[in-house]
């Protein structure tokens, strides 16, 4: 068990940056490019795509938070993934609220400036990114 924990350890920060990376970077920006894709179509696809994604990584946190605890890992580790699942937190439970509150407003019809809760979610995608990063090499296996 304690072997597949530490090989666990690894990968599932890199699935979760891939999923960061093509989800955030990726495919939000360009479906507002695709033909015929409105403000309204293009936030309501977004809403049920980044619900899922948040749904997925808190499931990945989870299990990394798991494997963590099996293995035993050391500090530094704790250090990354508790850095990790506090920018998630705060982007679903501080960030995202606001978003879809103007999503419903801009659904219903208002037309809206950016929102500036936009960057923070951005901002907050680019940290985790760099803390996923460091999260895989922390945990990779030695050999």
């Amino acid at each position: 068990m304690d072997t597949v924990a530490r090989h666990i350890l690894w990968f599932l920060p890199m699935l979760w940056l891939g999923m960061v990376l093509a989800i955030s970077f990726v495919e939000a920006p360009l479906k507002f490019r695709a033909p015929g894709i409105t403000l309204p179509l293009g936030l309501g696809i977004g809403r049920v795509v980044f619900r899922a994604l948040n749904i997925a990584e808190s499931v990945l946190a989870t299990l990394l938070v798991l494997a963590a605890s099996i293995v035993s890992s050391a500090a530094a580790n704790w250090v990354w993934l508790a850095t990790a699942v506090a920018l998630l937190a705060v982007q679903v439970l501080v960030v995202r609220p606001p978003l879809s509150r103007r999503t419903d407003r801009v659904l219903s019809g208002e037309d809206l400036p950016r929102s500036t809760a936009h960057y923070w979610y951005i901002g907050l995608e680019v940290a985790k990114a760099v803390v996923l990063v460091g999260l895989a090499i922390a945990m990779a296996p030695v050999s």
